[in-house]
């Protein structure tokens, strides 16, 4: 028997207000033409005052843990990944956890930008199989239209807010189920190309996102390709061995580039920007909750989630549901 972090839930929460291309285009010289042949996008959700990423995490995971089964009160551990937390301290981890009612836990947030969710979902894994937890909330949340310069017509049709989450637990299993594998990284010397230009250490300024596009293109499709090759290495597995691929859901152009080099058909990867925009570290579980709610990914099937972010970070995971 191994003790294995199993997916027990998903939830999922997204901003009322809803954007499209051509609404967009009416505040910034852009069109829906270009928006779309660029990128995919074609809509995004934009937080309103009352909607920050603490409220919009606790709203996602309260469907993880109804999906799930469970209660607040059976969670030892809150993670949440976050580039744009509720404030700078404490962390919005502890803000989900009054909000949902669970008692005295583990509660911290991850930043690794776009890799967030990644990075938290191997900290879970690591601490649920050493006995630290038996039930963990993994919750990517972002509310990026608050650090993009709307003036900056590069950057900000490329973003949108949300949250996803996930119920990680403890079980002892003889078969293959659970989290089988991760694999991360990070390369700081690239972080000129996509960063922030403000914070609390430098500027005394939340900032706004810059990015040079052509670059960060360059490295994603490398690096997702490498990764993905690597986590599914380490347990024997090759990619015709995978039921659906989750992506990180920045461009369309790098989720169909990188499934083109590592052979994988178009109809086994998750695809939400279109809807969603680029969620950074949300938009993995944004789209795992879609696709298990919808029916394409169920009990038995081999998932593997996969982003890169600024720093550059980026890393996968490969599950058995």
């Amino acid at each position: 028997m191994t003790r294995r972090a199993i997916l027990k839930g998903t939830g999922s929460a997204l901003p009322r207000k809803r954007v499209s291309n051509a609404e967009l285009a009416e505040r910034v010289d852009t069109s829906d033409e270009w928006i779309v042949e660029r990128t995919g996008i074609r809509f995004r959700h934009i937080a309103e005052p009352d909607e920050t990423t603490g409220t919009l995490a606790a709203a996602a995971a309260k469907e993880a843990l109804m999906a799930a089964g469970l209660e607040a009160s059976d969670i030892g551990l809150v993670i949440v990944a976050t580039a744009t937390p509720d404030n700078t301290f404490p962390a919005t981890a502890t803000k989900v956890q009054a909000l949902i009612g669970a008692p005295d836990c583990i509660a911290f947030d991850v930043a690794a930008v776009c890799s967030g969710f990644l990075y938290a979902v191997s900290v879970a894994d690591s601490m649920i199989r050493t006995g630290a937890a038996d039930h963990a909330l993994v919750i990517g949340s972002e509310t990026f239209s608050r650090i993009l310069d709307w003036d900056d017509r590069t950057t900000c049709v490329l973003f949108g807010d949300g949250a996803g989450a996930v119920v990680l637990s403890a079980e002892d299993v003889e078969d293959d189920r659970g989290i089988l594998a991760t694999r991360l990284h990070a390369e700081g010397q690239y972080s000129d190309m996509l960063y922030v230009d403000g914070g609390p250490s430098t500027t005394g300024t939340v900032g706004h996102v810059r990015m040079q596009g052509r670059e960060v293109f360059r490295h994603a499709v490398t690096n997702l390709a490498a990764v993905l090759g690597e986590v599914l290495g380490d347990v024997g597995l090759s990619a015709s061995d995978i039921d659906w691929v989750v992506p990180h859901q920045a461009n369309k152009r790098i989720i169909d580039a990188t499934a083109k080099k590592l052979g994988l058909p178009a109809d086994r990867v998750v695809l939400t920007v279109d809807q969603h925009a680029n969620t950074s570290a949300a938009s993995v579980p944004l789209a795992l909750d879609l696709a298990v709610r919808d029916g394409r990914i169920k009990r038995g099937d081999l998932v593997v989630l996969e982003a890169m972010g600024g720093g550059f970070t980026w890393g996968a995971a490969v599950l058995r549901v």
